[in-house]
């Protein structure tokens, strides 16, 4: 089961990118851009862990950290341009976890929030960040793609479409869950969408596209990354 992460964040850019970074980890994200839409999500699909941004269109994100200290002991981490000492320690003071500063890189937000899950007691799978079979080789790390020792450039919907698929490899991925975490939850009707790139993909990756031996179909269900 994928922990479920929530980020309050009401800059779109950031907002997707994190939603993006989170689900290729395997985290089930929900997003809200205001005080009134986390707390409504706090209370009917309670999170495992919040990324908060402090400035929403309805007040400061620091009132959130009060109502779910209040009510949970889940992790909460703070994002935010603001870098003043005082508010950090506030912020600390408050209930929340850990304070990164705007702007950040992915890498260290997701090192952050494991930390956090850590410290209260819930371990993480080791992270899938390769992927070998035949002559594919996959590595998410370095963001690179190799068919037969020759690089394969990806745009960057093909290489988070194919990464949602490495994490997950061998297991099937839902249609719905491969839109919502690829291209945004107002997405998961437009399997139009799934069907082009998939194509781009397997004309790229795959010896016989029309016989895919990497990126296989379950019909009616979704795509699976074979890893045998």
């Amino acid at each position: 089961m994928s922990l479920r992460v929530l980020v309050v964040e009401d800059d779109r850019d950031i907002r997707n990118l994190m939603q993006s970074s989170l689900a290729v980890e395997g985290f089930e994200v929900h997003t809200a851009v205001s005080l009134s839409e986390a707390r409504a999500l706090l209370q009917h699909t309670p999170p495992d862990v919040v990324v908060l941004d402090l400035g929403l269109p309805d007040g400061d994100g620091l009132e959130l950290v009060r109502h779910i200290r209040q009510r949970h002991t889940l992790p909460i981490l703070v994002v935010s341009a603001r870098h003043q000492e005082a508010q950090k320690i506030q912020l600390l003071d408050a209930g929340a976890d850990d304070y990164l500063t705007k702007p950040f890189q992915v890498g260290e937000l997701l090192a952050r929030i494991r930390v956090a899950l850590r410290h209260r007691g819930t371990a993480l799978a080791p992270t899938v960040t390769e992927h070998h079979l035949d002559d594919l080789q996959i590595n998410l790390a370095l963001r690179t793609v190799a068919v037969g020792g020759e690089a394969q450039h990806l745009t960057p919907t093909e290489f988070k479409l194919l990464a949602r698929l490495v994490r997950s490899a061998g297991r099937v991925v839902t249609h719905r869950q491969l839109l919502a975490d690829v291209w945004g939850a107002e997405f998961t009707e437009h399997t139009h969408y799934l069907r082009l790139y998939m194509g781009q993909l397997r004309a790229k990756l795959e010896r016989d596209p029309a016989e895919p031996r990497h990126l296989l179909t379950e019909t009616g269900v979704g795509y699976r990354l074979a890893t045998d």
